[in-house]
């Protein structure tokens, strides 16, 4: 017997927690004064960086992630312009994740303002699920803030609960049943479906195919001709509510990119930087416990011109020999331009445990020296110590926030001396 012949038929499985405009919600949370004020958050204070959130004051205006601070400014005169805090995000994340736990184990985190919930058995009946939604959103208010709203969703897969949360915003519960399907998704748009974005939704165009009603009509063989493979038929399974198989994932690379402030928009500059990220990067890897046998480097000019030059290297994990590769790299850059951007990948991980550490005294020397460095800054804050070419640009390339990448304190915060309440308490 299936989960969901467990189910008495309604098949709800899965409830998903998606926190509204999260960055701008943390802001208001801890600055009552913007609370009831259109609010934008940005990466730096300049008026030519984009908004990497927007309180819904700011929405009504138009402004969403993505719309330039000059841009957003014409758009709302009386907005205000905050700089991203990533670790306190970070850090209210967590709280979240334990008031969300209080009521219901988190299953899997998906992002740093999304997460899935397993529906128990008793729990799966459509008011009693609908019951635990509002507990989680009670439990989120009560335990981290008034202003930290979210939307949940329910449903029988995974894919469908995360459509469910996005009907209803802000403050949202939306449940689709087995029974609703698919007619309760026909009123949404193609792009309201995860995973479908501009280059899809223009594929799906050029095959006569415009509504979610069209969508859910195909049949998997045409799905998967469409799709050109494999996902095309998850895409089937999961339009009906059942949740298709999820082949295992490995990690294939680790890596950072940063703009440059001006200061640092020299050769000198972007190459201390470029360092910081490697530093960066290699501490990462050797926290999730991988090896990495590949240093890509990316240089983009204030001309829009770019640069880039990648080379293989025996598997390891120490920074020493990952900055070398980079100064390797650096040689062969054009020595014309002004850099403006810098990035940095480590690929071809595999995991440590299947790797064979060199017996070379030279190389056991410097994987020790790194690992004395990671207890050091893990211990004292990071930057306690840190390699002389870091020297000057190891306060740049501050935390960020990536879509699917939630940074670990251990080995992302920017030092010793950063706080991220020292200005909310």
């Amino acid at each position: 017997m299936s989960e969901r012949d467990l189910t008495g038929g309604h098949g709800l499985l899965w409830l998903f927690v998606d926190m509204n405009s999260y960055f701008a919600s943390v802001e208001q949370q801890l600055r009552p004064e913007l609370r009831g004020l259109p609010v934008a958050v940005a990466p730096v204070m300049t008026e030519s960086t984009c908004c990497i959130a927007a309180s819904y004051e700011a929405k009504r205006f138009g402004i969403k992630t993505g719309t330039n601070v000059a841009e957003a400014r014409r758009l709302c005169p009386g907005l205000v312009v905050v700089e991203a805090r990533p670790p306190l995000y970070v850090r209210l994340h967590h709280e979240i994740l334990e008031a969300v736990d209080s009521v219901l184990p988190v299953e899997e985190v998906l992002s740093i303002d999304e997460m899935y919930c397993r529906l128990g058995l008793s729990q799966r009946e459509p008011e009693a699920a609908a019951e635990l939604g509002t507990a989680v959103k009670r439990a989120v208010k009560q335990r981290v803030g008034e202003s930290l709203l979210c939307s949940v969703g329910l449903a029988p897969n995974r894919f469908l609960a995360k459509v469910a949360g996005e009907i209803q915003k802000p403050d949202g519960l939306t449940v689709i049943t087995a029974e609703d399907l698919p007619h309760k998704l026909y009123s949404l748009s193609l792009r309201d479906l995860p995973g479908i974005g501009r280059r899809m939704d223009a594929r799906l165009e050029r095959h006569g195919i415009r509504t979610v009603e069209q969508l859910c009509s195909l049949s998997k063989g045409r799905l998967r001709e469409i799709w050109d493979g494999v996902v095309g038929e998850r895409w089937w399974h999961a339009l009906r509510g059942e949740e298709p198989h999820r082949p295992p994932t490995r990690r294939r690379s680790v890596g950072h990119s940063h703009v440059l402030p001006p200061e640092f928009r020299t050769p000198e500059g972007a190459l201390a930087v470029l360092t910081r990220l490697v530093h960066k990067a290699a501490a990462r890897l050797r926290g999730m416990g991988y090896c990495a046998g590949g240093l890509a480097v990316r240089l983009s000019y204030t001309r829009k011109e770019r640069w880039k030059a990648a080379t293989s290297f025996p598997h390891c994990q120490d920074t020493q020999t990952m900055i070398q590769t980079l100064c390797g790299l650096w040689r062969e850059r054009p020595e014309d331009g002004c850099p403006l951007k810098v990035s940095v990948v480590l690929y071809d991980l595999i995991p440590e445990a299947s790797m064979t550490f060199s017996l070379f005294p030279e190389h056991r020397q410097r994987l020790k020296l790194t690992q004395a460095m990671d207890d050091i800054n893990q211990r004292f804050g990071n930057n306690t110590v840190y390699l002389a070419a870091m020297h000057g640009s190891q306060r740049t390339a501050p935390m960020r926030i990536a879509f699917n990448h939630i940074p670990d304190e251990t080995f992302e915060a920017d030092g010793p001396e950063s706080d991220p309440l020292e200005h909310t308490l």
